[in-house]
C-alpha cells in the first residue's frame, strides 16, 4: 500500500493559542509529530499541511518535501479534515507517478504517539482489509458512560441509563474512545467524502501515550508523562 502521512497544523487555536508550536520537552508539538511520522516505516510520503509560515518553516528544516501550504479557506475553525486531505491529495498527485492508496492523519496534539503506533495502525488496516483503522484509549472507570449524569436543577439524573448498583470497575464493560493520535483510512473512503468508513478497526494505545492536548492542563500532564517515560527509559 502507498500511504500518505498528513500532519495537519493550522495556525488557529482558541483554547491553546499557537498550540502546534507549543513546546513539550523543549520541542514544538509539530516537530514531535514530524519525527514520529518520519520514523514510521509504513509511510511512503509525509507532509505538513498548514497556513502558518512558522510551522511550514519548521517542516522545511526537516526536508524540503515536508511543507504543504494550505489555503486560508481550508484553515478556519469550521474547516473539516476531509478538506485538507483532498487538497493534499490533489496537490501531491500532480507530480506523483502513482496515486496514494491510504491516508494517515497524525495530529500534533498527540505528541506522545510513537512511530510504532503509526505502523501498528497501518498494519491493522492492511491485515483486516477494513475501511479505516484508528488509535483508541480505554475510558477511565471514573467517567464510564454508565456513570455519567445530567443536572436537573441540583438533582442528579442518569445521562444514558441507571447504574443499577453497578459501581466497581469489574462490573462495567470496558469502553474505548478515539484518542486522536492516528487515523488511517483507504482512498475510496476519502473519495466518498469521509475520513472514517463503516468498517473501522481499533488499535489500543496505553493511557500514557494517549494524551490529546487541547489546553494548558493537557500540556502539563503531557510533560509529566514525558518525564516519567524518560526516567523509565534511563533506568532500563
Amino acid at each position: 500500500m502507498k500511504v500518505l502521512g498528513i500532519i495537519p497544523a493550522r495556525s488557529g487555536s482558541k483554547r491553546l493559542p499557537r498550540k502546534n508550536l507549543r513546546l513539550l520537552g523543549g520541542r514544538p508539538l509539530t516537530a514531535l509529530a514530524i519525527e514520529s511520522a518520519l520514523g514510521a516505516r509504513s509511510l511512503a510520503r509525509v507532509v505538513v499541511s498548514s497556513d502558518d509560515p512558522e510551522v511550514l518553516a519548521l517542516a522545511g528544516s526537516y526536508s524540503a518535501n515536508l511543507p504543504l501550504p494550505r489555503p486560508p479557506e481550508l484553515s478556519g475553525d469550521r474547516s473539516q479534515a476531509i478538506e485538507y486531505v483532498v487538497h493534499a491529495l490533489r496537490t501531491l498527485e500532480q507530480s506523483e507517478s502513482e496515486p496514494f492508496e491510504v491516508i494517515a492523519i497524525l495530529q500534533p496534539s498527540s505528541p506522545l504517539r510513537t512511530s510504532e503506533d503509526v505502523d501498528a495502525t497501518v498494519d491493522l488496516l492492511e491485515r483486516t482489509g477494513a475501511d479505516t483503522a484508528v488509535s483508541v484509549a480505554r475510558v477511565p472507570h471514573a467517567i464510564h458512560p454508565a456513570k455519567l449524569k445530567l443536572l436537573d436543577g441540583d438533582r442528579l439524573i442518569p445521562y444514558l441509563e441507571e447504574e443499577r448498583g453497578r459501581m466497581a470497575e469489574h462490573e462495567l464493560p470496558p469502553v474505548f474512545v478515539r484518542n486522536c493520535a492516528v487515523y488511517v483510512t483507504r482512498r475510496a473512503i476519502v473519495d466518498s467524502g469521509r475520513i472514517i468508513g463503516d468498517d473501522c478497526r481499533a488499535f489500543v494505545m496505553p493511557a500514557e501515550r494517549s494524551v490529546d492536548i487541547n489546553d494548558e492542563m493537557d500540556l502539563l500532564f503531557a510533560e509529566f508523562c514525558l518525564e516519567r517515560r524518560s526516567k523509565r527509559d534511563a533506568d532500563s
